[in-house]
């Protein structure tokens, strides 16, 4: 398996493929890979002739300094999971943090349109602009045909629906479906910090949107935040920091439903000092 740090060698990489008509496919991952990961990475192998896997963590997408310290750095391990699916038909890119911002950690600004106010943008300043600038430049720098992210993160699955929409990328931009483990929790690399009390409390998350879905067929949208937020009351280990459900489309909070509208369910949840997110479609 090749793995490149450098714009130089991945670009001269990705210039041999295509000259040889190659379709690729491209996985932007944080590293510290799971199964959830690799459902993108087979997805991508299974729909492409190579699979592209980025592996960095990204600075300018982190508002809390502990948090970017904190997160797991598992190259070696990420390498070996990923010859699991292929050998020969996955390339790795990981960079330094010098290589994609050139001394200059800093964001670019973007305009999403108002996506980017929604939900994790009012609790986390900044981010989005984050999440755009590195999506962008790995974009840019491997060029791929098709890239997949997970419908866990939702929201920035929209947004970067609408970056490669507004800056005219020619990539096409697939969701997947949230691989979940078997309790129902939610495949995330922060799950590997939970404590094992936490890590058993936390499949109350997705239970408590499953009910929430059956409640939003014969209730208001208010109506089911209530019952929520009431039940996160009663837990004593979880946290409950947001309940919301929005348009699938703009992701603003829904005032009144429509037949005509697909509905999502957006959670966010702390599990001791670990933020834990999910959400589910409604309709």
């Amino acid at each position: 398996m090749n793995v490149y740090t450098t714009k130089h060698d991945i670009s001269d990489a990705i210039k041999v493929l295509k000259g040889q008509k190659k379709k690729l496919g491209f996985v932007a991952t944080m590293g510290a890979l799971h199964q959830g990961h690799m459902a993108l990475v087979k997805t991508a192998l299974n729909q492409n002739d190579v699979a592209v896997v980025s592996i960095f963590v990204n600075p300018t997408q982190f508002n809390n300094q502990e948090d970017l310290d904190k997160y797991p750095r598992t190259l070696d391990r990420d390498i070996n999971l990923l010859k699991t699916a292929s050998n020969n038909e996955i390339i790795v890119f990981a960079p330094t943090v010098y290589t994609i911002y050139n001394g200059n950690t800093t964001s670019e600004h973007f305009d999403f349109d108002g996506l980017e106010f929604e939900m994790e943008g009012k609790f986390r300043e900044g981010h989005f602009n984050g999440v755009g600038t590195i999506v962008k430049r790995l974009l840019e720098i491997i060029q791929p045909d098709k890239a997949y992210f997970g419908e866990k993160d939702f929201q920035q699955l929209q947004i970067i629906k609408k970056l490669v929409e507004k800056h005219n990328i020619p990539t096409k931009i697939i969701g997947c479906p949230i691989h979940r483990e078997t309790s129902g929790l939610a495949m995330s690399s922060r799950n590997e910090r939970l404590k094992e009390v936490y890590k058993k409390e936390a499949p109350f998350i997705y239970k408590t949107l499953k009910t929430a879905k059956i409640k939003f067929g014969t209730k208001s949208a208010n109506k089911v935040a209530e019952w929520v937020t009431k039940q996160f009351a009663k837990n004593k280990l979880l946290e409950l920091e947001y309940f919301i459900i929005s348009d699938e489309q703009t992701l603003k909070p829904v005032k009144r439903k429509s037949n005509k509208k697909s509905y999502r369910a957006f959670i966010a949840v702390y599990a001791d000092d670990i933020r834990l997110i999910d959400n589910i479609a409604l309709n």
